[in-house]
């Protein structure tokens, strides 16, 4: 009896545990796999992020004639970031650069045949030189009308523009990094300790 007791209780915690768990959160998208992406800054494609990587892979550039702008809005969820996005490997340009923007909220209202850009919070032209590392601290630098701002990019709606400027198409992948807000306590608690830290540190050199 006692061994069959101590055998379905820590089964029926387990059970129990993942009862209570919230369902894991899927993110990123693929052009390849789920369609294109809307061309149509008035009416972008929603993609679900999740907390750590999101990775988005595209195409843009010159189809027939005809220029393909991918579109696309996020909702970052309240207690999380939107610490980083960095351009993934096989990302292609061909011609000099590629463009993308942010603006608040859930459209692109900027034309593409603007002189100014204002109205974007951010944008860059990138290339292939910048594979592999963060780009959103550059797209935050205001530059012809964009407000500008400072990542990481917090709770809300955001809608970006992802545009080829030769001919095309070619493939780009960005990997958006989703992360927690610290808790004050916890911030507090990693200063305090530094602050302790430092004093042993002074202490020792006596």
């Amino acid at each position: 009896m006692h061994a069959t007791l101590r055998t379905i209780l820590p089964a029926a915690a387990l059970l129990a545990a993942g009862a209570v768990c919230p369902p894991a959160r899927a993110g990123g998208y693929d052009e390849s796999v789920s369609g294109d992406l809307s061309d149509d800054g008035l009416g972008p494609t929603f993609v679900a992020l999740a907390a750590g990587s999101n990775p988005i892979h595209g195409s843009t550039g010159k189809r027939l004639g005809t220029i393909d702008r991918d579109y696309f809005t996020i909702t970052v969820p309240s207690g999380e970031t939107l610490s980083a996005i960095t351009l993934l490997p096989g990302t292609g340009v061909s011609g000099t650069f590629s463009f993308i923007g942010v603006q608040q909220g859930t459209q692109v209202t900027v034309s593409p045949d603007a002189t100014s850009v204002a109205g974007l919070l951010g944008w860059i032209h990138y290339d292939v030189a910048q594979v592999g590392t963060g780009i959103l601290d550059d797209m935050g630098v205001a530059s012809n009308g964009s407000t500008g701002f400072t990542p990481p990019l917090g709770a809300g709606n955001y809608a970006f523009w992802v545009q080829d400027t030769g001919t095309g198409p070619v493939h780009y992948g960005l990997d958006f990094v989703i992360s927690a807000v610290p808790e004050p306590a916890t911030a507090l608690s990693l200063l305090a300790g530094g602050g302790l830290l430092g004093l042993r540190r002074r202490a020792g050199r006596r």
